[in-house]
């Protein structure tokens, strides 16, 4: 027996609510060419928040139209590269020898383990500017020089170099997610999470694992995403009065990833449960960490952070009005971390063109063209917000927004 494709769910929920392709299309924004295309099992894969907007119309689930046909929306993610992985792919899946050990080994002895947390500390400024060109280079070396090292260190400072090693590994995972060779990232946060685990971070742990659930949801496997999320919070839930400043960052980055994943699957309920809940944790961190130490003590996760997931929130459920409402909200603190800002960002810009404010829709974009222009190459919701603003003039497209279609892949 054949699985149900997601235009077999699609139809069959569609035809229980008793409503045709016509009024589906009134009620959810998505055009009915593309309704009848799913429905015909056409071959290019559904967009996530297609699905999503066809989901909240019907009023159900976004789990219940993918079901198991989930991986379809990650097969709709572009095929093309502008950067080279040859580099990367050698060290995250190394070829291995008879005995296990990679053939890709530092020509040199390794530095020390001091000198190597300094070269994670600078590769990492290089990942969340945004320049992946760069990054590209100076992370597989890393890696390589780590994996010695964790070889060559002492008993007493094992613990220390598998910590290191986590890291290291997990800013590789995140690297390729943003480069959108997911098989990799899974590869890369395995070994983050095994590495975590010999460490006995818990802390290092759980933000494998809040990486672990943005690859998945990018995969549009939504339901083990906040699974995965939520399981992992319970296990590492923190006594507010007693927790350091991390362990409550750590805890409070799972409940926003449970937030996002539950908002894609139209849970508005459980996504201001968990949103509220974060809200608590990140004021607690705000009573006992310097504002200006909040990126590096914590990752960035502060009240703001907190806020931007509000407004995501309310982008996955289509209410551009309340993400400019909300927007209104998040205070600019410079202490926010670089892709964190950027991708609230986008969801501004979003906002803008949903209510035909293109020429804002235009600045934000070409503000972050300016500032981060490989990290936006990067963004297909970027591609997608340009085509809306192109749909939408009725003008002939400016040159500033040509670049900018030409940038992301947007006016396909």
């Amino acid at each position: 027996m054949a699985i149900p494709t997601v235009g077999d769910r699609l139809a069959e929920i569609r035809r229980e609510a008793r409503l045709t392709q016509e009024q589906l299309a009134e009620r959810s924004g998505i055009s009915v060419e593309v309704i009848r295309k799913l429905e015909q099992g056409s071959r290019g894969a559904a967009r996530l928040d297609t699905l999503h907007a066809l989901a909240r119309a019907l009023g159900v689930s976004t789990s219940a139209l993918l079901g198991d046909a989930s991986q379809a929306a990650a097969r709709g993610e572009p095929g093309h590269r502008q950067l080279s992985l040859a580099e990367i792919r050698r060290v995250v899946a190394p070829v291995r020898g008879i005995d296990g050990a990679p053939l890709v080994v530092p020509a040199d002895e390794p530095p020390g383990l001091d000198t190597l947390r300094r070269n994670l500390h600078a590769a990492d400024h290089v990942y969340h500017a945004g320049d992946y060109a760069v990054a590209l280079r100076v992370v597989p070396p890393l890696l390589v020089n780590v994996r010695a090292a964790v070889g060559l260190v002492g008993s007493d400072r094992q613990h220390e170099a598998y910590d290191l090693l986590a890291r290291a590994q997990h800013l590789a995972g995140g690297l390729l997610i943003q480069l959108r060779a997911d098989d990799l990232a899974q590869t890369a946060l395995s070994a983050a999470l095994d590495a975590a685990q010999r460490s006995a971070n818990r802390v290092v742990a759980a933000t494998v694992i809040r990486t672990m659930c943005w690859l998945l949801m990018r995969q549009g496997r939504i339901g083990e995403s906040a699974g995965l999320a939520v399981v992992t919070a319970d296990e590492v839930e923190p006594r507010l009065s007693r927790a350091a400043p991390e362990e409550l960052a750590a805890w409070g980055w799972l409940l926003l990833s449970a937030a996002a994943a539950h908002a894609r699957d139209n849970r508005p309920d459980e996504v201001a449960d968990l949103i509220g809940v974060a809200a608590a944790a990140a004021a607690r961190i705000g009573e006992r960490v310097p504002a200006s130490d909040h990126l590096m003590l914590v990752g960035g996760f502060d009240d703001a952070k907190v806020q931007m997931q509000r407004v995501e929130a309310a982008a996955v459920a289509g209410d551009a009005g309340r993400v400019l409402e909300l927007s209104a909200l998040v205070p600019p603190v410079p202490t926010i971390s670089a892709s964190a800002w950027r991708r609230h960002r986008l969801d501004l810009a979003w906002a803008y063109a949903q209510l035909r404010r293109y020429g804002k829709a235009t600045a934000v974009l070409t503000q972050l063209r300016d500032t981060a222009p490989t990290w936006l190459r990067q963004q297909r919701y970027a591609g997608d917000i340009v085509d809306t603003i192109v749909t939408g003039r009725r003008r002939a497209m400016t040159d500033e927004l040509a670049e900018l279609a030409e940038l992301t892949g947007g006016a396909r």
